[in-house]
This record gives C-alpha cells, sequence and structure tokens, in this order.
C-alpha cells in the first residue's frame, strides 16, 4: 500500500519503534546511477550501510512512497525518500530489567549468579536487552556506576552455570587481577562424542578462525593473525556408548575455549551449533535432541576480594543436561 509521503507523521506512528519524525528529501542529481544503498549512504553518512540495508529490509525507508525497496536498484535523481530513523540500542545507556535471578552467593563485595542456557551475559549485535547486565542492574542499582555493571568474565549465552559479578570497583580490580594471574578456578562438566581414553591437557593457541570470522579456531602461535596461549585441562567423569563426560578445568579464559579445544581433539561438545559434529542429527538418540552445547560452569572457587580467604560454590546441572544423562546411562 502506498503511503502518501505529504503526510509523514502518518509514516512514523506506522512503523514500530520509530526514535523521531521521519526524514524526508529528494536525491540529489549527483547521485543519479548510484545503487540505492549507494546513494543513501552518501545522502545520510550518519548513518552506516548495515544500518540502512536493515532498514530498507524492515520497511523503514520509502522510495516514492513505496517500502520495501531492493538495495540494489538504480537511482536517476529526483525521487522522494522517506526514512523512519531507529533508535540506535548501542547509543542509549543500558537499561535495567526485571529478569530473574538465580543468586548462589552475594554480600557487600560480590555476587554469584547461577546463568542459565539462554541467557546472554552482555549486551551485544542482535542481544541488547534482556541480558544478564540488565538483570543486574534492576538488582542492584548501584552497579550502574561500575564498569559492565560488575561483569568481570563471561558465559557463552548457551553455556549454563556459575559466573561471579564484582559489586564495588574495589572488586572489580581484584577479580580483574585474579584472573589475569589464573588464580580463579573455573570448572566446568562437558559432554563430548566419542570415547575419551583418558585425562589430559589441551595446550593449543586459539585465536579468530582464518576465513570464518564469527569462529574461533586453534591457529598457530606466531605470525599474523597468531593465536593465544590456551590451556584446558580435561579428566574423564563418565563413559557411556557414544559420548563421554569430561570435567574441564580453565587455565586460561580464551573466547569458546572449551569449545575449540575439544573440536580440535576431534571430541566435539554434543549438541554445539558452531564447532559440533556434522551429520549429528544422524547420532543415536537421546544425543542428537540436545539442541544446544552441552557445557556447565559448575564449581567456582576465588579468593574473596575483601577477606582474602579462599571461597568456592558449586551449581547443579540444569534440567536438560541431566535428564539426558539419565538416558545415557539407562542406555548403557
Amino acid at each position: 500500500m502506498k503511503v502518501p509521503l505529504s503526510n509523514p507523521a502518518d509514516y512514523s506512528a506506522s512503523v514500530p519503534e520509530c526514535s523521531a519524525a521521519p526524514e524526508r528529501f529528494v536525491v540529489p542529481a549527483e547521485c543519479a546511477g548510484l545503487r540505492l544503498d549507494q546513494a543513501l549512504a552518501r545522502m545520510l553518512p550518519q548513518h552506516s550501510r548495515s544500518r540502512l540495508q536493515g532498514w530498507l529490509r524492515e520497511g523503514r525507508i520509502l522510495v516514492e512512497g513505496m517500502p520495501g525497496a531492493d538495495a540494489k536498484i538504480k537511482i536517476w535523481g529526483g525521487e522522494e525518500v522517506c526514512v523512519a530513523v531507529a533508535a540506535d540500542p548501542r547509543a542509549e545507556p543500558d537499561a535495567a530489567e526485571d529478569i530473574a535471578l538465580d543468586i548462589v552467593h552475594e554480600d557487600d563485595d560480590i555476587l554469584v549468579i547461577d546463568k542459565p542456557a539462554g541467557l546472554v551475559v552482555h549486551p551485544g549485535s542482535g542481544n541488547w536487552r534482556g541480558t544478564l547486565l540488565n538483570a543486574l542492574l534492576h538488582h542492584a542499582p548501584r552497579l550502574a556506576a561500575i564498569p559492565r555493571a560488575g561483569i568481570v568474565h563471561r558465559l557463552d549465552k548457551e553455556t549454563s552455570g556459575l559466573l561471579v559479578v564484582a559489586k564495588t570497583l574495589e572488586a572489580q580490580t581484584d577479580l580483574v587481577r585474579q584472573l589475569q594471574a589464573r588464580t580463579v578456578r573455573r570448572h566446568y562438566l562437558a559432554l563430548v562424542h566419542g570415547a575419551v581414553e583418558r585425562d589430559g591437557t589441551v595446550d593449543a593457541p586459539i585465536g579468530r578462525h582464518p576465513t570464518q570470522r564469527v569462529k574461533m579456531a586453534v591457529v598457530a602461535s606466531e605470525g599474523r593473525g597468531h593465536g593465544k596461549e590456551a590451556r584446558t585441562h580435561c579428566a574423564v567423569r563418565e563413559r557411556f556408548a557414544h559420548a563421554s563426560l569430561l570435567e574441564c578445568r580453565l587455565e586460561t579464559g580464551r573466547t569458546h575455549q572449551i569449545r575449540v579445544h575439544m573440536a580440535a581433539i576431534k571430541h566435539p561438545l554434543v549438541g554445539d551449533p558452531v564447532y559440533g559434529k556434522r551429520g549429528a542429527s544422524n547420532d543415536p538418540s537421546p544425543l542428537r535432541f540436545f539442541r544446544r552445547q552441552a557445557l556447565h560452569a559448575w564449581r567456582l572457587a576465588l579468593l574473596h576480594p575483601h577477606t582474602g580467604l579462599e571461597v568456592a560454590w558449586e551449581a547443579p546441572l540444569p534440567e536438560d543436561f541431566a535428564s539426558l544423562l539419565v538416558s545415557l546411562r539407562e542406555e548403557a
């Protein structure tokens, strides 16, 4: 349906989350012959090309009153364009949100959370709301005065388990130093494909994947794009017909470290959508029905920032992971 450009207020009301009145202009003659996305980038340099392309897909940009224009169409000059600008979530302050937290421990200095699978730790691309950070700001508003709301380390979205948060700047500095000194001990339970024969250590540098930039990989420790040292200590907890349950202790804390290291030794995590086993849909039941990486941060130990004494916590396996192990034991 054509929207009349003579009444742009009607357009802003029809588009959700429109941050301001639509921008309305005529394409200048010097843009003639350019693709629409190129012309928009030239006319609206304050917005990135990716944002403009996203607005085209969302129907936020009208060309001659018509939404859904193809980014590749040619512009001849003189066309009327109306843009319903969407607020950039990255430019907005982090908002407190009433999201339930499973608090394992809390005092004046630190907060220990048992994070469920599916909860993103920190706002980022595609996940600007509904994160652990938003939940923390609601639970303890004073965390707004601390960088990253006191978060000092992360867990992947689909990894469950323990995570410590600093409630003061002093505690945050202390915890960061402990992480750098590798005195924070983080133990995970990981269910991997195949039979792991013995305990051992994976010592292999990790860096950005050379061709797939959204992934990490074991890469050379020297040269361009070199990896950073990474060590994961593994102990076999239990073996099943087609999988092994490992206890993994991180010595370093690289992005996706356990997932990358397990894939590197040909025992990828069950359910891992990025580094997992290809053709896993053909795996014997019940492994093929587990739809996230089977990884749980079950034990966390550190020196308390205020007392200097060692403290430790453990978190039971979440229901989906525990049920999977029960099914594997029954199968065996």
